[in-house]
């Protein structure tokens, strides 16, 4: 057969993050380019950097 080729993984996951004021968990990704604001109640999750987004909150989960 052939060779197995090495296929690079992203450095961006998307993340399961927990409003630390209503208690509300929703997905985000790592790098976004804007900020991020709970669904529920508005408070900023993470705000957005230069590559990498700043997190504000609690991160429950890194998804795959």
């Amino acid at each position: 057969m052939g060779a197995k080729l090495d296929i690079p993984r992203p450095r961006s996951r998307f993340l399961r993050v927990k409003c630390l004021d209503c208690g509300n968990e929703q997905v985000m990704f790592g790098s976004a380019s804007m900020n991020v604001k709970c669904a529920v109640c508005g408070k900023t999750l993470a705000k957005c950097g230069g590559g990498k987004a700043t997190i504000l909150t609690k991160i429950v989960a890194v998804l795959e």
